[in-house]
Order: C-alpha cells, then sequence, then structure tokens
C-alpha cells in the first residue's frame, strides 16, 4: 500500500503563551519604616498639608489671607493684591518652579517625587489611615485573604468612611482657595453651592480619593511624565539611592555575630525589608529603576538591619554612581552652577518687582484720527486717552499733571479723578501748546498721575506731541 507523502508545510500546535501583555495590578502592602529620612519625610508632608489646609481660614485685613477671587479678577495673597495684568509674575514663578525642579534633580535626584510631590504626600496619609484601621502590612494581607465577614465589612467601611471625608474635606478646601471659605462652608452644610463650587467640589474630592487610596504607585509609574524624562538631568554625580553591590553581594542569611566572610557572603542579609517599606514594590538591589521616587523608605529599613548585625551603615544609601565605582563626586560642576545661577537671578528679579511694584497703572493712547490741530487762538492741539487702573484694593483719587514742553497747557474736563478699587477709567485730555516752544515735529512729553492720599502711587507714562514742521 503507497504511503501517503508528507506535506510540504507541517503544521504544529501553538506554544502557549508565557508572558501576558497584561497583568492585573497587585496591590503593594508598603511596611513602615523608623529612622531620620522617615522623619524627615513625615515633618515635610505636615508641613505641605498643614499650609494646604490652614492657608484658605487664615484672615489678613479682614479678609481672607489668600483668595483667588475670579469673578472680582482679584488675587489676594496676604499682604499683595495681584491682578490680571499681574500675570507676568505667575508666568515666571511657573519659569521658577521648572528650574527648581532641574535644578534639585540635578543635584540630589528625585527629592521632588520622595518628599514634596502631592501624589506622594496625600498617598502617605491614605495609607497612614489604612494601618490606623487594618493594622501593618501582615494584618492587612491577612484581612485582604480572609472571606467576606462581618468584622471584615466593618473595617473595610470604616477606611473607606475616613478616606472619603478626608477626601471632601481636601475637596473643600481646593474650592476654598477661589471662593471664600467660611461662606462657602455655610453653603455647603445648606446645600447651596454654586454650580462651578459643586464641580470641583466633587472632582477635587474624586481625584484625591482616586488617586491616593487606589491608583497610587500607577499614577507615577504610567500617568507622571517626570520619571520619564528625569534619566535626562541625571548624571554619575547626582545624588540617587543605591545599593553597594562591592559591600552586600553575594547576599545570603546568617545568623547575627557570625563572620560572613567565612560563608563567602557579602554584609545583604536578603532580609528583603527594602523590598517591604518600597512604596513602589521594587527591588532597590536591582539596580536603578524610573519607578523609584527616592522616599529613602529602604535606607532606613537597610539601616536598621545593619545596626543589629553590627555592620556599618550605608549599604542603601545616598550616593553617587561615580562614588559607587570608586570615583570623586563633584558637586559644583556645570548643569547645576547654570541652573543655579538662572533660577537664583529670575527670583532676585521677580523679588524685586513684586516688592516695588506701583499699585497703579496707565497707558496712554493718542488719538490716530489726526496728527495734530490749530485752535483758534493759534495753539498747536493733540488729543490723548489715559486709561487708568487702580491696582490697591481701595478707592483712590488722582492728580493728573505733564510736563516736557515749555508752557504745554493740560486742557480735560477732569484733571482730578476718582478710581475705585480694580476699576480701569478712561479719562479724554487734551495738551496745547504754542508752535514757538515746539522746535522738533515730534516732542516727549511726560503725562503723570498721583494719588493725593498716597504720592508714593504715581506712575508716568512718556507719549509725543506732534506739530508742524518748525519755521526756519
Amino acid at each position: 500500500m503507497r504511503k501517503p507523502s508528507t506535506p510540504l508545510i507541517q503544521t504544529f500546535p501553538p506554544k502557549p503563551v508565557e508572558d501576558s501583555l497584561y497583568a492585573k495590578h497587585e496591590k503593594i502592602y508598603p511596611r513602615k519604616a523608623y529612622g531620620l529620612f522617615s522623619n524627615l519625610k513625615t515633618l515635610s508632608s505636615l508641613t505641605l498639608l498643614g499650609i494646604y489646609y490652614t492657608f484658605p481660614w487664615l484672615q489678613w485685613d479682614n479678609r481672607q489671607a489668600v483668595l483667588f477671587d475670579l469673578p472680582a479678577r482679584k488675587f489676594y495673597v496676604f499682604n499683595f493684591v495681584f491682578w490680571p495684568q499681574d500675570f507676568i509674575y505667575l508666568a515666571f514663578l511657573l519659569i521658577i518652579a521648572a528650574l527648581a525642579l532641574f535644578f534639585f534633580t540635578t543635584l540630589a535626584g528625585r527629592l521632588w517625587c520622595g518628599f514634596a510631590c502631592p501624589q506622594t504626600v496625600w498617598t502617605d496619609i491614605f495609607i497612614r489611615m489604612e494601618r490606623l484601621v487594618e493594622g501593618d502590612r501582615t494584618q492587612q494581607m491577612k484581612l485582604d485573604r480572609s472571606p467576606l465577614t462581618f468584622r471584615k465589612f466593618r473595617i473595610k467601611a470604616t477606611k473607606q468612611t475616613l478616606w472619603i471625608v478626608f477626601s471632601l474635606f481636601t475637596g473643600l478646601t481646593f474650592v476654598g482657595y477661589f471662593s471664600p471659605i467660611r461662606d462657602l462652608t455655610m453653603r455647603l452644610f445648606e446645600f447651596n453651592l454654586g454650580g462651578w463650587e459643586t464641580f470641583w467640589f466633587f472632582f477635587y474630592s474624586f481625584a484625591t480619593y482616586g488617586n491616593a487610596g487606589f491608583l497610587r504607585d500607577q499614577v507615577c509609574i504610567y500617568m507622571c511624565p517626570y520619571a520619564r524624562f528625569q534619566s535626562a538631568m541625571f548624571d554619575h554625580d547626582t545624588m540617587i539611592i543605591a545599593y553597594d553591590e562591592r559591600r552586600g553581594e553575594p547576599r545570603g542569611s546568617r545568623k547575627r555575630g557570625q563572620d560572613y566572610k567565612t560563608k563567602n557572603l557579602g554584609q545583604c542579609v536578603n532580609c528583603t525589608l527594602c523590598v517591604q517599606v518600597c512604596p513602589m514594590g521594587i527591588d532597590i538591589r536591582d539596580g536603578l529603576q524610573y519607578q523609584c521616587i527616592s522616599c529613602s523608605a529602604c535606607v532606613d529599613a537597610c539601616n536598621e538591619i545593619m545596626d543589629k548585625m553590627d555592620y556599618p551603615r550605608g549599604l542603601i544609601r545616598y550616593t553617587t554612581e561615580s562614588n559607587l565605582k570608586g570615583q570623586v563626586t563633584h558637586i559644583l560642576r556645570p548643569r547645576p552652577l547654570i541652573y543655579g545661577s538662572i533660577l537664583l537671578a529670575i527670583f532676585i528679579g521677580i523679588g524685586y518687582g513684586i516688592w516695588n511694584r506701583v499699585l497703579v497703572q496707565m497707558d496712554v493712547l493718542r488719538d490716530r484720527n489726526m496728527l495734530y490741530r490749530e485752535t483758534p487762538a493759534g495753539l498747536i492741539e493733540n488729543v490723548y486717552i489715559l486709561k487708568v487702573m487702580n491696582k490697591d484694593d481701595k478707592l483712590h483719587t488722582y492728580q493728573i499733571t505733564i510736563s516736557g514742553v515749555d508752557g504745554l497747557q493740560l486742557v480735560s474736563q477732569q484733571p482730578v479723578i476718582t478710581v475705585e478699587s480694580g476699576d480701569v477709567l478712561s479719562v479724554p485730555v487734551s495738551l496745547r501748546v504754542d508752535p514757538q516752544n515746539l522746535n522738533k515735529v515730534s516732542t516727549k512729553v511726560m503725562i503723570t498721575v498721583t494719588a493725593q492720599d498716597n504720592p508714593q502711587l504715581t506712575v508716568t507714562e512718556e507719549s509725543r506731541f506732534l506739530g508742524p514742521l518748525p519755521a526756519r
């Protein structure tokens, strides 16, 4: 019997897929760390949260100390009142924030992420509330693996209640920076909030609850762009948190007091505490990773074990790649010096500008419909529109004066004007002069407005006075 021929193309059963393209996120249960850096982080969190939650409640000159009143276009920051015309300061503040981030990242790595980022600060608070209700890391893991009982439901409900109340208070505080918080709180309990107030109250509350309560590390890994471009600001002399392989490897367990060298081991006892305390769930012993936020929890945990084993501290420490390679670390180097110099210059400039800014502003608009006209008395007249803005928080009366040409006369129905706080008043004025006093077609003139009750509130603007061509 003839055997069937072998097919030219043979098919094989598909191989099982070993790695899935999507893996379900596993909750991280960070263990509490104790030590210097943990205390510094707590101090930083309490300071920043204290500023955020208390500033809207502070009073200053019978008003809220920090209030961004959008409908009135007034922005109060303690003794200062800013207007939309002052938004140039906001632009420079954003530049300062960006340069400060670059500067400190170049020097100390992700110091911002570990100690001052809002995501880190609020996540720490939510983790503390979780520990308060559910217990430490081991108890939380045991509780989550246990079947649903009344006790488990009660504990979870208590935690969620704390989270929700704290989130709602956070949302209320956020809206309180834009709407007077004392009145806002009263209207909240009366269910009388405005439309935009209601939206931002629930939006910010939900964002706090979701980001700090559930997403946590995923915000840093997948949503924050800073982790992706930080390498562009790192160099071999940037401070990072690193594991010293030369000291630690090969790692292995041993008894306290036992000479690890006789077992051909390094100083790492492989206790994995550095992994258990990490809020990002990474192993710092695998090297520098973009997920690391430099919170220093692993440093404190490792130092605690080193103390128990009578080993020197610093197996995991703040250091630089140069130091790990036995080279000299250079703190003063071009990149941080350039960032620092630009940052200092802009900071001094904006500080000087804010401190010395004049609370009255004037724009001089010359009438473009005609160059000039001659009056019946033979004088040359130019017409202008003065736009005077009172940037103070109270009413002022201003006197208009002129200078620049001999015999220059001010013709106005309002030589003295009153401007309410935040208002812009348009004032038409005419300037007249004898043509014999003009020796050029275009002459510089100065127009000044001065507050009668405060001579320091004065501003002078330059304009041009046009006339006929002088006779030769």
